[in-house]
């Protein structure tokens, strides 16, 4: 059975040139290993990398060729070029000097590839699917994926607490997908957005006639999520009376619908989530004790934004991936726009760092994102605003290419103007001067001595236009 990896498989001979581009990938996140070209095949013969790369000067190009024949479902990239090689699963050659939009590019490719064969290959049920908000390698996010990793083939219930926007009911998705429970439905409640006098019926059901407007029998929550893993987010803002009936719930398994009296067996597992301090709570008698201690069998804390900074740059690449892959385009950043983003306190956490990918991708599709591109609250390094100067000379030149450019005729005063060019020549420099004389009056007359409207006319800047008229002397009047 082959297993898909998040490794990247790096194949050549120990040097230099290999040891640097081992080391870019580790700090961008990958997990790398490298072995000889001799290796290839007992490596990828029960195991498919995220990304397999080849040192071209080791191999050659008909060996090179049957194994990337063979193994057509692994992506490969080159470092070194080969000619006449045309293979659908060799997606690139690294450019050397190494570089961080290229090499980042590349390995998109390659994600993209594996996620489009990905159906063909059966992946192990242990493997761990990686969201959004779980990419990085700082210490709290790694003891995360390890919790989850241990809870996951559990009964256990499980609280997951952390600040709004840290991806809880990404964790409660990762358990429910990497338990025994993952062919059962997976049904989120936000228990803070239902009205207190309807979340019993939105949670356990009602049966026809129970209130008014119950027209007719309606499962609840449980019912639904049977078989599979019920997310209880924010049940920090659960009334009271509502946490008695659940935690009776949690301790016998078994529950009624509003109106009804029969007693329905709840076959569920329950991840409830909170950004309150529920302690906290108990000592202000706002949340019951019993319940906690019922809930916070597995508690997992997901950790802020701001105490895993270094994780940004990872965070960002696979945003951009995942709003690429959804077809709304794809922007880069340069690294002082990474580092000014790694400064920031993100109180709003993931999705905060996500809204401002999908803003940006907005702004400048396709584009690279510098410092100065960024909303001005998140600019903690000061780089100066970059401006394309434009000499005078220029400038003027521009203005008269415009002016010959429009469809317009311009009719010149014959005697001023000749139509053709004398025998004794003429003075190109006075002539031009004149005609941009003549069409700077004509413009001031048509719209009343109007400075701005005048440039508007001439196709020219404001400051452009009163340079001009002070330098040949003239006025509005």
């Amino acid at each position: 059975m082959m297993l898909t990896e998040q490794r990247i498989l790096l194949v050549g001979n120990q040097s230099e040139r290999l040891n640097r581009l081992c080391c870019i990938l580790e700090f961008l996140g990958e997990q790398i290993e490298c072995i000889s070209v001799d290796k290839i095949e007992t490596y990828t013969q029960d195991t498919r990398f995220r990304a397999l790369i080849v040192a071209t000067d080791v191999i050659s190009v008909e060996e090179l060729k049957n194994l990337a024949g063979r193994l057509v479902w692994q992506p490969w990239l080159l470092l070194g070029a080969v000619d006449d090689l045309q293979l659908s699963n060799i997606l690139g050659v690294i450019d050397e000097p190494l570089n961080y939009p290229q090499l980042t590019e590349l390995l998109h490719f390659c994600q993209v590839y594996g996620q489009v064969k990905r159906p063909q290959v059966p992946t192990s049920v242990n493997q761990t699917k990686l969201f959004r908000s779980l990419v990085g390698r700082s210490e709290g996010i790694s003891n995360v994926r390890h919790l989850i990793n241990q809870v996951a083939g559990s009964e256990a219930t499980v609280l997951v607490l952390g600040q709004s926007g840290t991806g809880k009911e990404v964790v409660a998705r990762n358990i429910h997908y990497l338990s025994p429970r993952r062919d059962g439905p997976f049904i989120p409640v936000n228990c803070g957005a239902i009205p207190p006098e309807l979340l019993e019926s939105e949670l356990f059901g009602h049966e026809k006639g129970s209130f008014t407007g119950a027209i007719s029998s309606r499962k609840g929550r449980f019912e639904l999520a049977e078989g599979g893993t019920l997310f209880l987010d924010e049940i920090g803002d659960m009334p009271l009376q509502m946490q008695v009936k659940l935690l009776r719930v949690l301790q016998e398994r078994v529950f009624e619908r509003v109106g009804g009296s029969k007693t329905i067996q709840a076959n569920v597992r329950v991840v409830a989530a909170t950004h309150r301090n529920l302690e906290a709570m108990i000592l202000d008698n706002e949340f019951r004790e019993d319940l906690y201690y019922r809930l916070n069998v597995f508690p997992i804390e997901m950790p802020a934004l701001s105490e895993r900074q270094d994780d940004v740059p990872l965070l960002l690449q696979e945003l951009v991936s995942r709003v690429y892959n959804e077809g709304r385009g794809k922007v880069r950043f340069t690294q002082r726009a990474i580092e000014s983003l790694k400064e920031h306190t993100w109180s709003g956490n993931v999705r905060e760092l996500s809204n401002l990918v999908e803003r940006l991708t907005i702004l400048y599709p396709g584009g690279l994102v510098d410092v100065n591109d960024l909303p001005l609250k998140y600019r903690y390094i000061d780089v100066p605003e970059y401006s394309v100067d434009v000499s005078e000379e220029q400038q003027e030149r521009d203005a008269l290419a415009s002016i010959f450019s429009d469809d317009t005729p311009i009719e010149l005063p014959e005697t001023r103007f000749p139509s053709e060019l004398p025998p004794e020549g003429v003075n190109l420099k006075d002539l031009l001067a004149e005609l941009e004389i003549d069409m700077i009056r004509q413009a001031l007359e048509q719209q009343d001595n109007v400075v701005a409207r005048a440039a508007e006319m001439l196709g020219i800047r404001r400051t452009t236009l009163v340079e001009k008229m002070r330098k040949y002397g003239m006025s509005k009047e």
